[in-house]
């Protein structure tokens, strides 16, 4: 059985090995994505304070201004009074734009205008309700990083077009896209890689205590195939459970199968909850983004960031997203506004969300090591570093046994008997 094990995590293991380690490699350096961000663009994120903020309606001018393409998605503003706002935009492509002029709409806008001339005529234009005013239209392309105090923008910035975002690429789809073949290799190597720690571990169980002793501590003192050998031994039972959780919640990602399967298990729908609608009153002026922020804020005034979108059309609403501060990056509130009353409506909080949808909200956090913070961050990160060298030391190991192999073949003499312990060095 050892035999047949070995050979099922060898052969494995090769047939996956390089993708693992890419994907193993690329997964450490985004553990840390978001402080390498600011460190690295510090005056990208966070401005020197100042006595008075501007309204929000004035950033968002502003930002028009200089983009006169941009229609404004969302806005992303910090309690901390050392952050800059981020103003989501929706750009079209080069090529397919006249200067300053909009000339394409984003295949959402599309989506949401053929959603609701089905059977009806769309709510911008139905008898008697006008238009709403341009805002949270369109797919964000870009973010408009803006000084709140002086209402200067500071980058126009899109992720598409970084360093990260090729790491990412890299780490997901192996630099295609979301429906490359890339993301069928990684998908299918990740489902390998649970397999691999599975007979990994029934590989490392010791016969003994002596021998547990051995496979728990890495010999620094033995020989430099020992010390391979200790090293995919000993490092890959301490990360073994963490490499399989990361493995497992990838497979959300990777298949849609699995991904369904999450509702399927928990017995959930997948369908959110729709939100409310404003109470169409058309002799009354709408809101803008100040008067929802102050409304948001006196509903949840503890937190680590409001995001507000725009309503679409005249009995849409504001919409606000909330993450409580200690939450994880997932765990995010939902709060609605009507855009006549400024009121707040409603809301749909994450503990009161299904089962399916906050287990399934878990696996990023859970997948990245940001589920509680710094300390599962760092854990992370050395396990991702543990998993490149896997596959590294594994080769070496059965090299080294095909060597070993074939000059016992060679050899007319009969081998002495290993001593206690030394059949590790034959895995």
């Amino acid at each position: 059985m050892k035999a047949f094990f070995r050979n099922i995590h060898l052969y494995l293991s090769l047939a996956a090995g390089l993708v693992i380690m890419t994907c193993c490699f690329t997964g450490a350096i985004l553990v840390f994505e978001k402080e390498l961000q600011e460190a690295s663009h510090h005056d990208r994120y966070f401005v020197r304070q100042e006595n008075l903020h501007l309204p929000i309606e004035q950033l968002i001018s502003n930002v028009r201004q200089k983009y006169p393409a941009a229609k404004v998605a969302s806005v992303k503003i910090y309690p901390s009074p050392e952050r800059s706002v981020e103003v989501g935009v929706s750009i079209p492509e080069k090529g397919k734009q006249e200067e300053g002029k909009l000339t394409v709409k984003t295949e959402q806008n599309a989506s949401k205008e053929k959603e609701a001339g089905a059977g009806s005529k769309p709510a911008a234009v139905q008898k008697g309700k006008p238009a709403a005013p341009a805002g949270g239209e369109g797919r964000q392309t870009h973010i408009a990083f803006v000084n709140p105090y002086t209402g200067e923008i500071l980058e126009l910035y899109n992720y598409r077009e970084t360093f990260f975002y090729t790491i990412f690429s890299l780490h997901r789809w192996l630099l295609g896209g979301n429906d490359s073949i890339g993301k069928t290799i990684t998908g299918v190597s990740t489902f390998i890689f649970l397999f691999i720690l599975t007979t990994g571990i029934i590989l490392w169980w010791p016969k003994n205590k002596a021998i547990l002793k051995q496979r728990l501590k890495i010999k620094t003192d033995a020989s430099w195939k020992r010390v391979n050998h200790d090293l995919h031994l000993v490092l890959g039972f301490y990360s073994a459970i963490f490499l399989f959780i990361f493995a497992f919640t990838a497979l959300a990602w990777s298949f849609k199968w699995f991904n369904n399967g999450i509702y399927t298990v928990t017995n959930s729908s997948m369908k959110p909850v729709e939100p409310p609608n404003s109470t169409y009153q058309a002799d009354k002026q709408r809101i803008g983004y100040d008067s929802a922020f102050v409304a948001i804020q006196k509903a949840a005034p503890d937190v680590q960031f409001y995001i507000l979108r725009a309503p679409n059309d005249s009995t849409g609403i504001f919409s606000a997203t909330v993450l409580q501060i200690g939450a994880h990056e997932s765990a995010a509130d939902n709060y609605y506004i009507d855009q006549y009353s400024g009121k707040v409506i409603g809301n749909l909080k994450f503990q009161d969300k299904n089962l399916g949808q906050r287990v399934r909200s878990t696996f990023k956090p859970v997948h990245v090591g940001s589920i509680y913070g710094l300390p599962s961050k760092i854990i992370a990160f050395l396990v991702c570093i543990f998993g490149v060298t896997f596959p590294i030391t594994g080769t070496i190991m059965w090299l080294n046994r095909l060597k070993k192999k074939k000059t016992k073949q060679l050899s007319s003499t009969k081998t002495q008997a290993v001593a206690v312990g030394e059949d590790d060095e034959e895995y």
